[in-house]
């Protein structure tokens, strides 16, 4: 995705995807991907951050923009798209420096002065991001902002073909990313929707007479 579209929006193996047909998740794991392991434990911790920051969003009339109650969800999704992006970065060769790190920093600081909030207050009610996470969330936007270099050779879109080639650039490197991961999240979570390359509650466990719908099946494939 477009880094503008990235930013606080805001990513399988074949046939094993986010569900418990996979195979069990690992004993207090949340998520693994690539055969990493997102822990039970660091994924409650950091619902936790969050919480903690919309209580400190609240108290300064700083209202959450994304749906309030997802939050596992939504912590989760953060957790995998740094993974996804890790993993676009190295099948494109891709190597950002400290210094481009920190010019994503400076711009996410930029926006949020623009907003008159803080990065914190930014981070978390614009897009459900625990504010320890920035620093993270700095070398992900520095991912994608030299992703994209890449495949516009540095410049601009400047029509809304040029845009659309982008976003299904995008959308092609982060499914493949996704797919080579062999995403897997622990049901106890939700589960992987590739519509959205993000965590998404599981509905209900279907009972022997019914069988996943078709939507379900598109939504739970990956589309590359």
């Amino acid at each position: 995705m477009p880094r503008k579209a990235a930013v606080l929006a805001a990513a399988v193996a074949a046939g094993c995807v986010a569900v418990s047909a996979c195979g069990s998740v690992q004993m207090g794991a949340a998520a693994i991907t690539g055969g990493t392991r997102i822990s039970s434990e660091t994924l409650t911790n950091e619902v936790a951050n969050l919480n903690a920051a919309y209580q400190t969003d609240r108290a300064k009339k700083v209202s959450p923009q994304l749906a309030v109650g997802q939050e596992t969800q939504q912590v989760l999704t953060w957790l995998i798209r740094f993974q996804i992006t890790d993993k676009i970065a190295e099948q494109h060769s891709i190597n950002v420096t400290s210094r481009q790190v920190d010019q994503q920093y400076t711009h996410l600081r930029n926006e949020a002065l623009a907003s008159k909030v803080t990065v914190p207050e930014y981070v978390s009610a614009g897009g459900a991001l625990p504010p320890d996470l920035v620093p993270q969330f700095a070398r992900y936007s520095a991912i994608l902002t030299e992703l994209q270099n890449r495949l516009t050779g540095g410049k601009t879109p400047s029509t809304t073909a040029e845009e659309n080639q982008l976003a299904a650039a995008f959308e092609h490197d982060q499914c493949v990313a996704s797919k080579s991961l062999g995403v897997n999240v622990n049901p106890q979570f939700g589960e992987f929707d590739y519509n959205s390359y993000s965590v998404v509650v599981a509905p209900p466990t279907l009972s022997a007479n019914q069988s996943p719908s078709k939507a379900a099946s598109v939504r739970l494939t990956p589309p590359c």
